[in-house]
């Protein structure tokens, strides 16, 4: 089936063009599946409006949610920092003080929570996109979801290719992310990387 905007080739049951990242007409696919249509009411598609545009999660939602995806991993890993730090305690206030010894019990526990901390981030942001939420805690709470160029649902291992191209977006000076305030489509560097959408339902 082809895409009734541009006209560009579309698989089979894609609620978006993979191409413009428009929604595909009812009327140029015969029907869309149950999940994708919004019923007999006549209601809108989560993510798109009367009008057939697709709303994407603008810059500062995404901001907000970042925050609060922050807050909720904070909690949880500033608690654990506290456990692998205090665990170096009876290496560290010797008398007299040992500023040798202490170094080589804080530092290999610094480089484990760092370690911890970068799988955790990375499960929680992989599991929870690729999940039938399709969003973290923060999206959720706003009404924002991530999706690939058809609409639909990722899997973990491109939420997971999405989570560390935020890397790249970080290393240049931040612009990766500020790139989703003026883009098209309102996607940052490592959505361009992992050919993903980040939606707001309506």
């Amino acid at each position: 089936m082809f895409c009734s905007s541009c006209g560009a080739k579309t698989d089979e049951g894609a609620a978006f063009c993979g191409t413009c990242g428009r929604p595909i007409a009812r009327d140029s696919v015969g029907s869309l599946p149950a999940e994708s249509t919004a019923g007999s009411t006549g209601a809108p598609v989560a993510g798109v409006v009367a009008g057939g545009a697709t709303v994407y999660a603008g810059f500062w939602l995404r901001v907000v949610a970042v925050l609060i995806d922050g807050l909720a991993l904070g909690i949880p890993m500033g608690f654990l920092f506290f456990l692998i730090i205090a665990s170096a305690l009876p290496s560290v206030m010797t008398r007299p003080p040992d500023p040798m010894r202490s170094m080589f019990a804080i530092l290999p526990r610094l480089i484990l929570f760092q370690l911890v901390a970068l799988a955790g981030r990375w499960l929680y942001w992989g599991l929870m996109e690729s999940s039938a939420w399709q969003a973290t805690l923060g999206k959720k709470l706003l009404g924002l979801y991530v999706t690939d160029m058809e609409g639909r649902r990722v899997s973990f291992g491109r939420a997971s290719g999405r989570f560390f191209a935020k890397i790249i977006s970080a290393m240049i000076l931040w612009i990766g992310f500020i790139m989703a305030g003026f883009t098209e489509k309102k996607q940052a560097l490592h959505d361009l990387i992992a050919n993903c959408l980040v939606l707001r339902k309506v």
